[in-house]
């Protein structure tokens, strides 16, 4: 099957760099692309076209990090610090998860609400239940999303009514993995943080990860009463990324969400070893976590995705988290001096450093899968002058409603 889109193409295949083609065409032959260019190459002349006229085609979104059975709890104790919010929150939310038809419910709409919102790849952690974590898989699959889904493990720490045994968590690992048979959503190990599993638990997953190849997803330097805590916990380690380290949990690939109190020598361990940083600017805002250093993770040659981090982060939309990925970098630059993320860092960020993760090139480059969605910004306030294509890109990110993105497509299918 062959796709070809018209339009106003922007894509960003440098940290920094937005690259424009006006009434440009993209071309794609079974998911994969084929041509993106200025005119129409003779050999697609005469297959149909999907012209778009002066909208905007651009990458979608890519978000590595969210908690999925928080979706129902977005915007709720924004006033608690980490651990507190934790407790008071979000692991009897998680709980609910045991109910099958209540997950079915909420993950349906989670997927959905996912594409209007122009995401197509993701990195979610579930809940503690294997049946709820299927369904999770399921209902992304169905409604277009791809990426990995991971069956949270957690043996000590929680809530009596939310937390497994090492051996029970184990023994469910290994029955979800074998039951995971999906086409676009892979499985990812997830210990949810140190302090909620057990040096028996955390040797398991290591050893399951290097049986099975598997990538593995958990939160480091997030909060400063969390980094303490995880020192009293594990005295043998000076650094918190120690803690997965000895388990074969720190490797590359392994994402890693907030890195707010990373310092330089646990940064450098996260370059040396290809380990991603995954920065949720509204989540350490509204937990009071921190504002991460992002521009100097980078600069230190740390791989640097974003994620929405849904609950403690209340933007589903990747828009609205780019920018406050900008602001946030403000607020660091503020306090530090640091050169604050521009618009074409920030949106890299939200866009080709995600897809990277799951193979994606830089960009719109070729051989990679599309994903691009397409945005009307004609119902955006009427601009005093023609703007240029990147400033009409830096408007819709800061104003875009689900309503603007006219078309979604993810893995080669058009879904919405």
């Amino acid at each position: 099957m062959t796709t070809i889109l018209h339009g106003n193409i922007l894509h960003a295949p440098r940290f920094g760099e937005v690259s424009a083609i006006p009434k440009g065409y993209l071309a794609a032959e079974d998911g994969a692309l084929t041509y993106v260019g200025e005119t129409l190459p003779e050999q697609y002349q005469g297959l149909p076209v999907e012209d778009w006229g002066d909208r905007l085609i651009l990458p979608s979104f890519a978000d590595l990090h969210l908690h999925a059975p928080q979706y129902v709890m977005l915007g709720m104790g924004m006033d608690l610090p980490l651990l507190d919010w934790l407790n008071t929150y979000t692991f009897r939310t998680e709980a609910r998860f045991a109910d099958g038809d209540f997950a079915r419910k909420v993950y349906r709409k989670l997927a959905r609400e996912l594409i209007a919102w122009g995401t197509t790849r993701v990195v979610m952690f579930s809940s503690i239940h294997t049946e709820a974590t299927w369904i999770l898989m399921e209902e992304l699959e169905a409604a277009g999303v791809t990426g990995y889904v991971g069956k949270v493990n957690m043996d000590r720490n929680s809530s009596p009514d939310y937390q497994e045994t090492c051996e029970e968590s184990l023994r469910e690992t290994e029955r979800w993995l074998d039951g995971c048979h999906f086409a676009h959503v892979r499985p990812i190990l997830t210990p949810r943080f140190t302090p909620s599993c057990s040096d028996g638990l955390m040797a398991g997953l290591g050893k399951l990860a290097r049986e099975r190849n598997l990538p593995v997803q958990s939160h480091l330097s997030e909060n400063r009463g969390e980094v303490a805590w995880v020192k009293e916990l594990h005295p043998d380690c000076g650094r918190y990324w120690e803690t997965y380290a000895k388990f074969g949990l720190w490797k590359k690939g392994t994402l890693m969400a907030h890195c707010v109190h990373s310092d330089q020598a646990e940064q450098a361990a996260m370059a040396e070893a290809g380990v991603v940083a995954v920065h949720c600017a509204a989540s350490n805002v509204n937990i009071c976590s921190g504002t991460a250093p992002v521009r100097q993770l980078v600069d230190r040659g740390v791989w640097v995705a974003l994620g929405s981090d849904i609950a403690g982060g209340d933007q589903l939309s990747m828009a609205a988290n780019v920018v406050l990925t900008i602001r946030a970098s403000k607020v660091k630059a503020m306090e530090t001096g640091a050169p604050f993320l521009t618009v074409p860092e920030a949106w890299y960020l939200g866009t080709t450093a995600g897809h990277r993760y799951f193979g994606g090139g830089e960009g719109f480059a070729l051989g990679g899968r599309l994903h691009a969605m397409v945005v009307d910004d004609s119902a955006l306030p009427p601009p005093a002058r023609e703007l240029s294509l990147q400033e009409r890109l830096e408007r819709s990110l800061y104003l875009m409603e689900k309503d603007c993105i006219a078309a979604v497509y993810s893995d080669g299918r058009r879904v919405k």
